[in-house]
């Protein structure tokens, strides 16, 4: 209490943020979500891509396995255990494709090739487009930044 010529008066503390505090926070906390959001999708990019690493690495030894029981490979990924159901049920990122590679036929060797789902998540990463994996063990991928996939 303040008092002037005997008269008391009330003095009001002011407590709270001020239009100005408000706007410096939203700007501070703006400028970090503009700097983290992009580094986090491409950290979350990078991890989804051992999901495809891991499924042509599996079909892989699928392949060579049925070359020692029956002395060929495969384009029938049912034949490897795998079916095209489990892209579903499983909520895969990627799908796998079978095909002879280049340089022969299917008895002797193979293209292992995952590209993403439609409409998946890792469809929008443009570093790393698809992963492929042959019988000769040669692994390459498409992209922006294709040498750094595997």
């Amino acid at each position: 209490m303040i008092s002037y010529n005997n008269k008391s008066f009330k003095v009001h503390s002011s407590t709270g943020f001020t239009l100005i505090e408000l706007i410096m926070v939203m700007a501070i906390v703006g400028v970090i979500l503009s700097i983290a959001l992009p580094s986090y999708k491409q950290s979350l990019y990078k991890a989804r891509r051992a999901e495809a690493k891991t499924l042509l690495l599996d079909l892989a030894n699928r392949q060579e396995q049925l070359m020692l029981d029956s002395s060929t490979y495969t384009t029938d990924l049912a034949q490897l255990g795998y079916s095209e159901d489990k892209d579903k049920a499983d909520d895969r990122l990627y799908s796998p494709k079978l095909n002879p590679c280049a340089s022969g036929s299917i008895e002797t060797c193979y293209l292992l090739t995952a590209v993403p789902l439609k409409d998946s998540s890792q469809e929008k990463d443009k570093n790393c487009t698809s992963f492929s994996l042959d019988s000769f063990g040669k692994k390459t991928a498409t992209g922006d930044a294709k040498d750094e996939c595997w």
